[in-house]
């Protein structure tokens, strides 16, 4: 029952990660709904992102071999500057769209962890949500990855912070982000998920930390792989789910689900 009960929670986490009603936010209301033990636990938190890490590294790996090459190409071969230089501005927009988590993350953890099991704040942080991913249903961009600009990437970064609250979702205001600053819905769905990489890579890397003093991996080895499978799988699933409902402009039905779902916490939990 221990084991099945990891692979639910990486099944949810896998599921909740790249659709934009916050997986961190799902997490910590199942764990109050259910009390259910392994959520508390942080070092079973990070192995399920690295899941869903592995699972969007897979969809974009294309992508991101492309932009590293170009970057470094462009850094040390001058004859190729030219054709290189529009990735070279993106991997830069995908730094700077990454600098404002980073420093709210480092100066602010303290703090967001405080809240980070408060329920009210849980249930209007999915209200926020609903209203975000409702705001923009109407929106039509045509900006394409070469037409990012410092302004857009700087904007959408702050949105990005805004996420670090559980129960807002980061996917859905950097998508909120990207869509307000007239961004096309394909060139919002992967810029979302390039700005992922590093803000995931960063988490992990501290949190592997925990990991290896905590000394129980060993009793821990086989429910920590097996969740880690199964959010990896649903992760990837759940993604090509979501590209398919943001191309056709539908991305505003998340807002429905964040908004009842936000009543029903400030509801359940008075």
């Amino acid at each position: 029952m221990e084991v099945i009960k990891y692979i639910l929670l990486g099944i949810l986490q896998g599921f909740t990660e790249p659709l934009p009603i916050s997986s961190s936010g799902h997490l910590v209301l199942i764990e109050n709904l259910f009390n259910i033990g392994p959520l508390s636990d942080v070092n079973f938190e990070i192995v399920v992102n690295f899941g869903s890490f592995l699972a969007i590294l897979f969809i974009f790996w294309k992508d991101i071999v492309k932009l590293v090459t170009s970057f470094f190409q462009f850094i040390g071969n001058k004859k190729t500057r030219e054709k290189t230089k529009n990735d070279f501005k993106y991997c830069l927009m995908i730094l700077i769209g990454s600098i404002p988590v980073g420093i709210a993350g480092i100066l602010l953890k303290d703090k967001i962890d405080a809240f980070s099991n408060n329920t009210k704040i849980l249930g209007v942080a999915f209200l926020i949500t609903a209203f975000l991913l409702f705001f923009v249903k109407n929106s039509k961009g045509t900006k394409e990855d070469k037409d990012i600009t410092i302004k857009d990437a700087i904007i959408i970064g702050l949105m990005q912070m805004i996420a670090l609250l559980p129960g807002i979702s980061r996917s859905g205001t950097v998508l909120v982000g990207c869509l307000l600053c007239g961004l096309s819905r394909k060139a919002s769905l992967k810029y979302t998920f390039m700005l992922y990489f590093p803000v995931s890579i960063a988490s992990m890397g501290l949190g592997l930390l925990d990991i290896v003093e905590a000394g129980n991996l060993e009793t821990l080895l086989l429910p920590y792989t097996l969740g880690l499978l199964a959010a990896c799988i649903v992760t990837y699933l759940s993604y090509k789910w979501l590209s398919n409902i943001v191309q056709k402009g539908k991305l505003w039905k998340f807002s429905i689900y964040c908004f009842c779902l936000g009543l029903f916490v400030l509801f359940y939990f008075r």
